[in-house]
């Protein structure tokens, strides 16, 4: 049996070619959502985390890192089910080029979270490369490890093609289900007899693997995972617009595989619980703010006093509207409530919570907030992390 190359065409296309790679293992083209069926809620949900790693202006990049470690290691104490770092590159305002080398600090800084990348950004780096990063998480932290998978950059055009071992094209679409199928082959040692690549081994060799999950802010993403049995991740707070639909045509076209036996699916969410609604106008308009600067090519990080002049700003005013369903900021039990309703309509399994925003405290209060409205199980912890 041969590993073939395949192409996948734009999101109109709705068929591509199928890739086998050997018995149970396989990439599988798409099939994109259309319609909506419905799904049952999950009665109980964890809730964990995703951090760019946000470098606010009067910080090093090293200080931003013992902040991100910090805010670990509560959400650790806490009882969140998952921490995980973005990828994204030429981007000043943030730390996390090498998710894969902050996985490793941050899991060996906490003892039970579970710690991993949102995402390795796939068309960015080698399978087999990948592949030895993970399993040596795995040898350092066995079964802590998360693996989500995204196609793209995380990055602009032009470092796109810097980054990219292969230069034929900035956009790595028709790449990526050939290597996806290729990682999955070297994390589970499923290569073909025959196949050239069947005695090349991803090492260390161990025990666990990685958990493995799909990433997406469209209907291509859940698809994708759908098609594979995968777990599916939606970026709500990317594309709300697009998640439910998506989300509801993953569970529908579901089909099981040696990566998982039944539909599972995680939403990412803005949200941040507070007492102090000059606290919550904040992180709402600190959302617009980096998203506007975003667009016009700027990588640093508004301060809270940028963030404040532009909350009176009428431009802000004419934004505001378009941040309801999109951003929950509030007091706890609201914030909690509009996160639940979200799970429920997206048929979600767990909720992850994005909250960047320079103000630290605000963070590790909201998190100590959203924990004992959600009913989260503390951890028992070393002293040294308590």
């Amino acid at each position: 049996m041969q590993c073939r190359v395949v192409t996948i065409g734009v999101l109109t296309s709705a068929e591509v070619s199928r890739l086998e790679l050997g018995p149970g293992i396989s990439a599988r083209s798409p099939r994109l959502p259309s319609g909506m069926s419905a799904v049952s809620p999950h009665a109980e949900r964890p809730l964990s985390l995703l951090d760019f790693v946000d470098i606010p202006p009067g910080l090093t990049a090293s200080e931003a890192m013992q902040r991100t470690v910090r805010t670990a290691q509560a959400a650790d104490r806490l009882g969140y089910h998952r921490y995980w770092i973005s990828e994204h590159h030429s981007f000043v305002g943030l730390a996390s080029s090498s998710p894969e080398i902050l996985i490793s600090h941050i899991a060996g800084a906490t003892t039970g979270i579970r710690v991993g990348a949102a995402g390795i950004m796939l068309p960015n780096h080698a399978p087999l490369k990948v592949a030895e990063w993970f399993r040596t998480l795995e040898m350092l932290h066995p079964g802590r490890i998360d693996l989500g998978l995204g196609r793209a950059p995380g990055t602009d055009q032009v470092t796109a093609f810097a980054l990219r071992h292969s230069r034929d094209g900035a956009t790595g679409v028709p790449d990526f289900p050939q290597q996806a199928a290729e990682l999955i082959a070297f994390l589970t040692d499923s290569w073909p007899a025959g196949h050239p690549f069947a005695k090349v081994v991803a090492t260390p060799v161990v025990d666990t693997q990685p958990e493995f999950l799909m990433l997406g802010s469209s209907g291509w993403g859940s698809a994708f995972a759908a098609a594979n049995g995968m777990t599916s991740v939606f970026a709500h707070h990317m594309s709300p617009e697009l998640a439910i639909d998506a989300l509801r045509a993953y569970r529908r076209d579901f089909q099981p595989s040696e990566l998982g036996a039944e539909p599972r699916v995680i939403v990412s969410a803005l949200a941040l619980a507070t007492h102090d609604p000059a606290v919550a106008d904040d992180f709402r308009a600190g959302w617009a703010l980096s998203m506007r600067n975003i667009r016009r090519g700027e990588t640093m990080r508004p301060t809270i006093e940028e963030i404040r002049a532009f909350r009176l700003s009428d431009e802000y005013a004419g934004i505001a509207p378009g941040l309801e369903g999109r951003v929950f900021a509030g007091e706890p039990a609201v914030v909690a409530k509009q996160l639940a309703a979200l799970a429920e309509a997206a048929g979600a399994d767990e909720i992850t919570v994005v909250a960047p925003t320079p103000d630290q405290q605000a963070k590790l209060a909201s998190l100590e907030l959203l924990a004992t409205e959600w009913g989260l199980q503390p951890r028992s912890l070393p002293a040294d992390q308590v």
